[in-house]
């Protein structure tokens, strides 16, 4: 099983965690760190989100006011959203179609702006 990001989800991900790096030095990684754990949780049990419709779920993170909202497809789990616990309710509720790379890890531009804010 694979867990893919849309390029949407993706850079919700990348400000969430520039907004962290800015608070404190090294929160943004233990934000990403946080996100990667969950989509491994995801991977194991993919049913382990809160459903919000036939194929989507949501699952709350444990450290961070975010949530992760993603489709169950066949192939793996489709990342839609990182989303803020206490901004616009469902707003990624019409999200359906993007491309979604696929990546075995986090995605690499949360990587590369982490770096560029720590000066890596």
């Amino acid at each position: 099983m694979i867990v893919r990001y849309g390029f949407t989800a993706e850079r919700e991900l990348a400000k969430a965690a520039d907004f962290y790096e800015r608070e404190r030095a090294g929160l943004g990684d233990e934000f990403l760190q946080e996100v990667q754990r969950a989509a491994g949780f995801l991977i194991e049990f993919p049913q382990l989100g809160r459903p919000v419709s036939k194929n989507r779920r949501v699952l709350v993170l444990k450290r961070f006011s975010y949530l992760l909202v993603y489709d169950l497809e066949q192939s793996g789990i489709r990342i839609i959203a990182v989303a803020h616990q206490n901004r616009r309710s469902g707003y990624w509720s019409g999200r359906v179609e993007e491309t979604y790379p696929q990546y075995e890890q986090m995605p690499a531009v949360a990587y590369l702006l982490i770096g560029e804010i720590i000066g890596v």
